[in-house]
Order: structure tokens, then C-alpha cells, then sequence
């Protein structure tokens, strides 16, 4: 064979090779771009909701109807749980300044109040819409998808148009926000117009015609108002909700949002619906734990003030989700430890999370983990005891919880000023080991990275 017929071989072998990449490269990125939807899993055909014969998903439930409009608006307001990312800590609500420590930088929540300069007060019905909707705030300026308007996108217009009343119906507020620290290329915001047209769909909500009105609404509420997903679905390379793993849990601002599918050992299918409700609604369900973290502030600030119909209205839908495993996360440890197994493990191979423990723990949560003061503090059946990662558990003692539950509050100090990286990590390994199904092997540095995030 001529030279030149080997190096025309050659030369088709790598174009071959180009072409095969290029193809692969294509697939993946169809793959991830052209995921399924929110409710495509349900199956069965949408209709537009002004086509929908069925109660409408929409708007307040029946017993707010007759409400002001301001009042339905505050209602709508609470459930898209817009205070929380909205409100600096011990800051003035809906004044922004919330920071987002983020691998790539740190974005500060806007001021949402009605002030014309540093807030929305010049926004018109289509500004507000275009920010809810689109992803661009006035003036076209794209927004950070830390804003979840890939999940407002479905909130009715009627709806987002109530809760701009509510806001408007505030005290205005003159305070700008810090300037977002970004490092490039997250800085250039006209990439957030690709992102945008890749991964928001810009549709309202569509009913499903097979599916129960209760259904329905609890997919509303899920979705579009509550977006859930932002927190508890993985995402994909591009950090768009990856819905192929539709709330298989994953790690949101240095907490581990955790598997809320119907799965029996990693998720909710060890829960009744009662159960689920109570947890929702409390913020705590006997044998499984109390929310604490981001989980614990959305349920402060949005879901405790949800009616009990739209609470059930969403353990309807969660009930209907595929069941999806962690395979991390075990089949939760609901029994009180035993003396003989906490002394002759536990303890023995962590003195000095023992220690710690009876320093500082053991009055509140007992030595059983069965709290001897308060249930909130019961520590058996707790996901975050039960994970291996013992990351939610660190978190916990790093920040502590302040919860208001019912008339019940539940305040937990805060450690991390007391205790070291290891002395941390040593007694959140004593936890998991004593309380949980698997010890957790939880290290000092490891616990100074989640300080970094606080």
C-alpha cells in the first residue's frame, strides 16, 4: 500500500472518530436538554387549564374564595414560599440580601418590596410576570435561576398577579442588595438567556384529565407554587432539574435534601399519608424526625399556613411519584438505642463523641434517643441520623434549630462557636453510630467545609 493511500486511510479513520464523538456529544446533550416535564411521568393527556372541565387546580383553596384579594394573595405568597430566600437573616422581609454561597460565587436575593428604587415598586403586571415567568426582571435583565422561575413558570398568571398585589400591598423598603460575587463565566448574565431557553419551558400549568382534581392540585402546589423540586431533584450539567430523578434528594446549600419519593427504604414509603401530612404541616412526625434547616424554614414560612385540604392535596401527589432508591440511604433505625449496644460500640469507638454527647446532648435527647423533655428532640427514626453522611447531623449541632411548632417551640443551640471541626465530627459520628442503621464516618475537614457554607 502507497503512502498516500495509508494516510487517506488514516486520515478517515480520525474523521470517523470526529464523527462519532460529535454524535455522542449530541445525544448527551438531547439527552439532557429534552428531559421529561414535571408531570410526564402521570402520563395521560393535558389540556389547557381554560379547557379543564374538572375544579380548578389554580388559586386559593375554597375556603379563602371569598377572601380579599390582598388576603389571597399573602395565601399564595406563603406557598411559593417567597420570604425565606427573600429575607436577609434577621433582616426585614422581602427586603432581599439573602446570600447564596454557591461553588461558583455567592448571589444575593433582591429587594421585593414596593420601593421604586432598590425594589419592584415601578414593576407593571407584565414586569412582574416576565420576572415569575420568563426569568428576566425589568428591563429585561436576565435573572439567576436561584430565583426557581423554571417552576413559577407554572403558576397561573391570576396567581402570580395576586401575589404581586400582596407585595404591593407591603411597606416599602429602600435597601439594595450586595453586589453578587460570581467568578467567570457565571458573571456574564447573557448566558442566562441560553439557559433559559434550554430548560424553562414559559408554560402555565396543564391539568391531566385522567388524574383527580385533588391530584391535580397537589401537583400545583408541588411544582409551580412550591417547587419542590428546586431543592429535593438532582441536577443535571447544565444545573437544570434533572426530572429522570424526580426527587431522589440531593445537597442544597450544604444540607441534604432528602429522597421524598414513595420508595420503602429511602424515601416516603414507609410513611402513611397521615404522617406525611403531619410532617408538612409541623414540620415533625413522631418515628421519623424533625425538619430542620432549609426544610424546617420553609415549613415556618410557607407550609404551616397551607389549609389542611391542600396539605393532603399534596401527599396525594407525592404518593403518586415513581419510587426512586438512594442507595445511601438505609431503612431507617426507629428503635431506642440499647445500653449494651451503645456502650459496647458506640462509646467504646468514640470516646470523644461520648464525650461530647453527655456534655451537651444527652439532657435534651436522652441516651436512648427517645428525648426525655420534648418529642421534637426525639433522635430515633430521624432521616439525618440514619444517613451515613451524618452531614444534616453536623449541620444541626454547627447552626443549631429555631422552630416554632404549633405553640411548641423547639430551639436547639448552636455548637459550632463551642466545639472544634473534630470534636464536631467525632460527636456526629457518636450519633449515627448509637441512633441510626450505619455509622457515619464523618471528618473534621469535612465539617469545616460545611462551616464555609453557612
Amino acid at each position: 500500500m502507497s503512502g498516500a493511500a495509508q494516510g487517506g486511510r488514516t486520515r478517515r479513520y480520525l474523521q470517523g472518530i470526529v464523527a462519532a464523538a460529535v454524535v455522542v456529544v449530541v445525544c448527551v446533550f438531547a439527552w439532557i436538554v429534552f428531559g421529561p416535564g414535571p408531570t410526564d411521568f402521570a402520563g395521560g393527556r393535558q389540556v389547557a387549564l381554560a379547557s379543564y372541565q374538572g375544579r380548578d387546580p389554580t388559586g386559593v383553596p375554597p375556603e379563602l374564595k371569598a377572601a380579599s384579594p390582598v388576603a389571597r394573595g399573602e395565601y399564595l405568597t406563603r406557598a411559593a414560599d417567597c420570604a425565606v430566600c427573600h429575607t436577609a437573616k434577621n433582616g426585614v422581609p422581602f427586603a432581599g440580601g439573602l446570600a447564596f454561597v454557591l461553588p461558583f460565587g455567592t448571589l444575593y436575593s433582591t429587594n421585593i418590596t414596593p420601593d421604586s428604587e432598590t425594589g419592584i415598586g415601578k414593576y407593571s403586571d407584565s414586569d412582574f410576570l416576565g420576572a415569575v415567568h420568563k426569568g428576566f426582571g425589568r428591563g429585561h435583565t436576565p435573572l439567576y435561576p436561584a430565583m426557581p422561575y423554571a417552576s413559577y413558570t407554572y403558576m397561573s398568571d391570576d396567581d402570580a398577579l395576586a401575589i404581586k398585589a400582596y407585595l404591593f400591598s407591603l411597606k416599602p423598603v429602600h435597601q439594595s442588595a450586595p453586589q453578587n460575587a460570581l467568578v467567570f463565566p457565571f458573571n456574564q448574565r447573557a448566558l442566562l438567556w441560553a439557559w433559559s431557553v434550554l430548560f424553562n419551558a414559559d408554560k402555565r400549568f396543564e391539568p391531566r384529565v385522567a388524574r383527580s382534581p385533588e391530584w391535580n392540585r397537589g401537583a400545583y402546589l408541588v411544582e409551580a407554587l412550591g417547587h419542590c423540586g428546586e431543592c429535593h431533584t438532582p441536577r443535571n450539567l447544565f444545573q437544570a432539574l434533572n426530572n429522570r430523578a424526580k426527587f431522589a434528594g440531593t445537597v442544597q446549600a450544604g444540607w441534604r435534601a432528602y429522597n421524598i419519593t414513595p420508595d420503602p427504604a429511602s424515601g416516603l414509603g414507609a410513611w402513611n399519608d397521615s404522617e406525611i401530612a403531619q410532617y408538612l404541616s409541623l414540620g415533625h412526625a413522631d418515628g421519623h424526625g424533625t425538619a430542620t434547616g432549609p426544610m424546617g424554614e420553609a415549613i415556618d414560612e410557607s407550609l404551616s399556613y397551607l389549609t389542611q385540604t391542600d396539605i393532603t392535596a399534596m401527599v396525594a401527589y407525592l404518593r403518586s411519584l415513581p419510587a426512586i432508591a438512594t442507595s445511601d440511604l438505609p431503612v431507617a433505625n426507629s428503635r431506642p438505642a440499647s445500653s449494651l449496644y451503645s456502650e459496647g460500640v458506640a462509646a467504646a469507638t468514640n470516646p470523644q463523641g461520648k464525650a461530647v454527647y453527655e456534655g451537651s446532648c444527652a439532657s435534651c435527647h436522652g441516651w436512648s434517643g427517645v428525648s426525655p423533655v420534648i418529642r421534637f428532640a426525639t433522635l430515633t427514626g430521624a432521616r439525618a441520623v440514619n444517613d451515613s453522611s451524618a452531614n444534616n447531623v453536623a449541620q444541626v449541632i454547627l447552626s443549631g434549630a429555631r422552630r416554632a411548632l404549633r405553640g411548641d417551640r423547639a430551639n436547639m443551640p448552636a455548637f459550632g462557636g463551642a466545639y472544634s471541626d473534630y470534636e464536631i465530627a467525632s460527636v456526629a459520628n457518636y450519633v449515627t453510630a448509637r441512633f441510626g442503621t450505619q455509622p457515619s464516618a464523618l471528618t473534621g475537614e469535612r465539617v469545616a467545609k460545611l462551616r464555609s457554607a453557612e
